[in-house]
Order: structure tokens, then C-alpha cells, then sequence
């Protein structure tokens, strides 16, 4: 808490939040849901106040911005909030989620951050879904049912659902976010604001295909190629990022077919099909995968002898004869801190193989979802990019490194997402006070811009015409060569990809000049 205010202080905008101290009780113990009565009656005009009262929230996350958000709400006596959040708390959460508490460790982060709230107000009515919001529950109609959603999420996938749901439902939105020092906050209104698909978002770091496959040289190319390995057994397949070594790398163009074509005359059990494909054929087999990964493929790579002209060549593995030696880490760390053996590594790797087989057969045809905060997923990462790793004499990493790698983590700052949780109450006020014109969108910096200040803002920004979400008539014309480019292609560069959404409704335009 004093974090927050010497903070704010140095940001020049302290007069801002003084106002709001009370309600959101910095430096204060509050005595009960009376005191706090009293002091929301101080803060709010009586019209305000009866809106504030009378509203129904949706707060998509409970996570770090989620929890100071919630907080934040029901100290300012809103009295009808939904969350949503599919997480469940871990431990690394509760240095700065502050709703939760050790004993709360392993259960959903929407249902304990009611119960917490709730001690801070008892009167409000506080409905938790330990659920994802893409599910088909949380459609249009439900979205209809509030009178603003607030985002606290921390992926771009979920925020573009919520962002189509609200502008189908026509609900005003805030949506925020933060990393480390920096955050944001801005307010989404249908036909008056730009929407969050209004200006393209970067893309993250990618790699060159033939690094990852092929010829990788950092941890970082054996950790994105683990990744993508998930997904082709698991989760939902691209064929641009299929693990299979590629014979198209233009460095080894002349003698790889040659190479494969001898390999697959003779008595060789190296299978050229796709990832899934095979993998289906065997029942996911955790021996026979390991043994076509981290052996077959690679041999199949060492055919490519231009490739180690001038680098070192693989070492494949055998599932029989594997390393015992120590990964380097000291056997007195935690699990999560040391690196592990490459004999771990493999009984690691088997093991998560059986557990995400019948995770899948459980979800019928539903595709699972790579998440770093899933201790299974994040051990089959682990494993088998310090196996590829090993297998290329790149050094090994810790779950812990890899877990920072994978997942592009940022170190999370409570601080920030305090800011960041007031100022999207108040801008909640403005909404539900009529003043659209006085919204702003505000950037937390991490070093101080004009006067001096932490916080910049500045007015919202129109909706974008040729935006695909948000404008009446979305659409998109693409130009494609019908002679090469097939159903597929559509499905996964165009709808996956590029737009990103459920269905597509097609239509041509012929004797276009190319």
C-alpha cells in the first residue's frame, strides 16, 4: 500500500485517486459494511451512487488485475458482479494476488475471490463461473444481460472473444492489461470507439521453420519446437508448424531426398507422414513416440549431410540407454529450480504422454490448449525440449526457465495492476454516468513523460472502417491463386490465422487481373 502511494505520488495524478482512498480503503481498516456505506454516500453523487447500486458487471479474470478489480468494485458498492476465470490458484500467485491465500491453493480463482470480496461487503451479489468464457453458455444473450464487462485477462485469443461478444451484445467494454511496469486501460463502445481488433497486434517472436526443425542452436528453438509438438499431438494442428524434420530447407536441397529415398528402401522404421497421423496409428504409444522423435527423426536428419558440413551433428537418443548423469542443477534445489537428468526427462516425457492421451479421450473431439500454468503441459515442454536439447548439445534449463521462456512471461508487479484496477473503476463511473466524452485511454509508463507524470492519456480513437470486427458490414476480400490454393489453406492462413474466427462465409469475384 505504500508502494502504491509513493508511486502515484511520483506520477503527479495522487489528486486523482484521493478521492477514492476510502472506498478503496489504502492505508484504512475498514469497521463493516455500515463505515463503508458512509463513505461510498461521501464519494458518489446520489444518481451516480443509484447506478452504481443498481448495475450488473461482468469481469472476465480473476487473476492479478482481476483480483485488485474485484476489490476495488465491491468497496465502491456495486452491488450485482459475475466473474468469470477458468484458473485455479497457485502457489507463485499469492505474492500478488492478494485475495488468496495459501489454504486456497488448487481451487478456482473465480469462487475463493467471491468468498474473500464478499467479507469486504457482505451485501453484494457476487455470481462465480469456474468456467472458460468461450463456452457456448456465455453467448450474445448472456452478454446482453450487463450493463458493462470489464477484461482482466492476459491473453490476446480470449480478449478478441470477449471483444466480438460485446460488440454482437452492444455493451460497452474496458478492456486492460499490464507487463511488469507498464499497463493500459481503455473504454470499447460500439460504433463510437475503436474495438480491440481495430489496429493489428504484433505478432510474438517467431523463428525460422527449418531452425526449429532441423537445426536448432539456442534453448528457445528446442522450447518452441516442444511447444509445437503439443499441438500436433494434442492441441490444435498447423501444418506450417508440423515437427517433422523438413526436407525443403534450402540447405539441404540435393541430397536429402536422395538420403530418405535409400533410408525408406530399406528395412529403416522412419515413417514420412504427419505428427498426428502417426501418432494416432500407434494409440500414442509413449515408447514408440519417444523412440520416432527423439531417434528416427533424427536420423532421418543426419541423412541430410549438408546440414552438418559446419555444424555439430546430432546425437539420437535411445529409449533403452538413456543418460543417467545429473542435468547440472543441485540435488538440494526445488523441483521446479534444478535441471533435470535426460533419464528424468524421458520418465517425464512418457508419463505426461499417458496423462494428455487421456485428458484428449476424455474431451471427445475437442483440441486441448497448451497452458503455461498447467503442470502438465508445462513438464511435457520441459521434457522434451531439454531431450531435443540434449540430443543437439544445447545446454539444458530448469522447468522454472523454461516455464519464463515458454510462456513470454513478463515478472507480474502488484503495484501495477493496483494502478491499473483503479482506473478501470473509474472509468466504469463514466460509463454509467453518461460521460462517454470524458473516457480516456491511459497508458502507465515506466519512466515519467510529460510533467513529470507515470500516467499518459489520451482521447479514444474512432472505430477503424476497415476493420473486419466491428464495423456493420465486416468483410475482407482476399486474392489467392485458385489454381494452387485449396480448402485448406483457407481454413488455416485465412479463418485460424489471419481472422480468427468460428465460420466464414465465402463468396468469388472471377476474371480478376492477377
Amino acid at each position: 500500500l505504500k508502494s502504491l502511494r509513493t508511486r502515484m505520488r511520483e506520477c503527479g495524478v495522487v489528486h486523482q485517486f484521493r478521492k477514492f482512498q476510502s472506498i478503496f480503503a489504502i492505508g484504512q481498516k475498514m469497521a463493516g459494511s455500515e463505515s463503508l456505506q458512509a463513505t461510498a454516500s461521501n464519494v458518489l453523487q446520489r444518481d451516480l451512487r443509484e447506478r452504481v447500486s443498481s448495475s450488473r458487471l461482468l469481469v472476465v479474470g480473476a487473476g492479478g488485475i482481476g483480483c485488485e478489480l474485484l476489490k476495488n468494485l465491491v468497496l465502491t458498492e456495486f452491488a450485482s458482479i459475475d466473474v468469470i476465470d477458468l484458473d485455479t490458484i497457485d502457489v507463485s500467485n499469492l505474492n500478488r494476488q492478494f485475495l488468496f491465500q495459501k489454504k486456497h491453493v488448487g481451487r478456482s480463482k473465480a469462487e475463493v475471490a467471491k468468498e474473500t470480496c464478499l467479507r469486504f461487503n457482505p451485501n453484494a451479489c457476487i455470481t462465480a463461473y469456474y468456467d472458460s468464457v468461450f463456452s457456448p453458455t456465455y453467448d450474445v444473450e448472456f452478454f446482453k444481460k450487463f450493463d458493462l464487462v470489464l477484461n482482466a485477462l492476459d491473453n490476446r485469443m480470449a480478449r478478441n472473444h470477449v471483444n466480438r461478444m460485446c460488440l454482437a451484445a452492444d455493451v460497452p467494454l474496458i478492456e486492460s492489461g499490464s507487463a511488469g511496469y507498464l499497463g493500459q486501460v481503455t473504454v470499447i463502445k460500439k460504433g463510437e470507439s475503436e474495438c480491440y481488433e481495430c489496429q493489428p497486434k504484433p505478432r510474438q517472436k517467431t523463428f525460422p521453420g527449418c531452425t526449429i526443425r532441423n537445426t536448432p542452436s539456442e534453448p528457445i528453438h528446442c522450447i518452441v519446437w516442444a511447444k509445437h509438438l503439443f499441438n500436433q499431438l494434442f492441441g490444435e494442428a498447423d501444418p506450417d508448424t508440423d515437427v517433422s524434420p523438413d526436407t525443403e530447407d534450402p540447405e539441404a536441397a540435393g541430397d536429402a531426398g536422395k538420403s530418405a529415398l535409400r533410408k525408406n528402401s530399406g528395412n529403416s522404421t522412419i515413417e514420412r507422414v504427419t505428427t498426428r497421423s502417426w501418432a494416432e496409428t500407434q494409440n500414442y504409444h509413449p515408447v514408440r513416440l519417444f523412440t520416432k522423435l527423439f531417434h528416427d527423426d533424427i536420423e532421418y536428419l543426419l541423412s541430410m549431410g549438408k546440414l552438418w558440413e559446419k555444424r555439430r551433428r546430432p546425437v539420437p537418443l535411445t529409449w533403452s540407454d538413456l543418460p543417467e548423469e545429473d542435468g547440472g542443477g543441485s540435488g538440494g534445489l526445488l523441483r521446479d529450480q534444478r535441471v533435470w537428468s535426460v533419464r528424468e526427462c524421458g520418465g517425464v516425457f512418457t508419463a505426461c504422454i499417458d496423462n494428455l492421451r487421456a485428458q484428449k479421450a476424455a474431451c471427445s473431439d475437442l483440441e486441448l490448449v497448451w497452458d503455461k500454468d498447467d503442470n502438465v503441459c508445462m513438464d511435457f515442454v520441459t521434457a522434451a525440449a531439454n531431450l531435443r536439447a540434449h540430443i543437439f548439445g544445447i545446454p539444458l534449463k530448469s522447468r522454472f526457465d523454461v516455464k519464463s521462456m515458454a510462456g513470454n512471461i513478463i515478472p507480474a508487479i502488484a503495484t501495477t495492476n493496483a494502478v491499473i484496477a483503479g482506473l478501470i473503476v473509474m472509468e466504469a463511473l463514466k460509463l454509467l454516468d453518461g460521460r462517454l466524452e470524458d473516457c480516456k485511454t491511459t497508458y502507465l509508463n515506466r519512466q515519467p513523460v510529460a510533467r513529470n507524470r507515470l500516467l499518459s492519456t489520451c482521447r479514444l480513437v474512432p472505430p477503424n472502417p476497415k476493420c473486419y470486427v466491428c464495423q456493420p458490414k465486416p468483410e475482407i476480400s482476399v486474392r489467392v491463386d485458385t489454381a494452387t490454393f485449396t480448402v485448406g489453406l483457407l481454413e488455416s492462413k485465412v479463418r485460424c490465422r489471419s481472422v480468427g474466427v468460428s465460420s466464414l462465409a465465402v463468396g468469388s469475384v472471377r476474371n480478376v487481373g492477377v
